[in-house]
């Protein structure tokens, strides 16, 4: 089967799960800038997490771009992506609700984690059904840039018990790793 469906549904889930997030952004009571310093972590927590599932898109719209064909497994193993990112809302919410909270920081890596482990589990589930050769297979490698994340992400988490700005400053990096194009994938589309 193609890939049409499985990108309209995915594209479907995010565009909600973004409309999730900033429907949850409260609004300043009052018109002073001390009002609107009190929203602050919720506005930042949510800007990060916004960053976050709109590199997932991106990364998500590219891979598609390079897969011929979907199966069952494929299908599965995006729901579970999906399902990861469905929580972001709720920590991200959990989170800026919390700013300085050591356990909400640290869910929020634990999902950001295994969201990235899902995006690998359907990375992998592509890459056999399309085979060795597959364009994917050719474009991601040897995934440095995936691995780092998940490293990154496995500091972070214990690192929010320490000090949440520590775990905070590895997320917000980690988002800037991942804001500088890939051109891995993009360049096998054109091939």
């Amino acid at each position: 089967m193609g890939t049409g469906r499985i990108e309209a549904f995915s594209d479907g889930v995010i565009a909600i799960l973004i409309t999730i997030m900033v429907l949850e952004l409260k609004v300043p009571v009052g018109t002073e800038w001390e009002s609107l310093r009190r929203v602050l972590p919720e506005v930042l927590t949510y800007v990060l997490s916004f960053v976050f599932v709109g590199i997932y898109w991106n990364n998500h719209h590219h891979m598609l771009q390079v897969t011929d064909r979907v199966n069952g497994a494929i299908l599965w193993a995006n729901l579970h992506l999906l399902f990861w990112l469905s929580l972001v809302p709720f920590v991200t919410r959990w989170m800026g609700d919390n700013p300085f909270a050591p356990l909400p920081a640290a869910v929020y890596g634990l999902v950001l984690l295994l969201a990235g482990l899902a995006y690998l589990i359907l990375q992998r589930s592509i890459i056999a059904e399309q085979g060795p050769e597959s364009r994917l297979r050719a474009a991601v490698g040897t995934d440095t840039k995936g691995k780092l994340s998940a490293a990154l992400y496995l500091v972070a988490i214990p690192s929010a018990f320490v000090h949440t700005w520590i775990a905070d400053a590895i997320y917000a990096g980690v988002a800037l790793m991942w804001l500088i194009p890939d051109r891995r994938i993009e360049s096998t589309v054109t091939r």
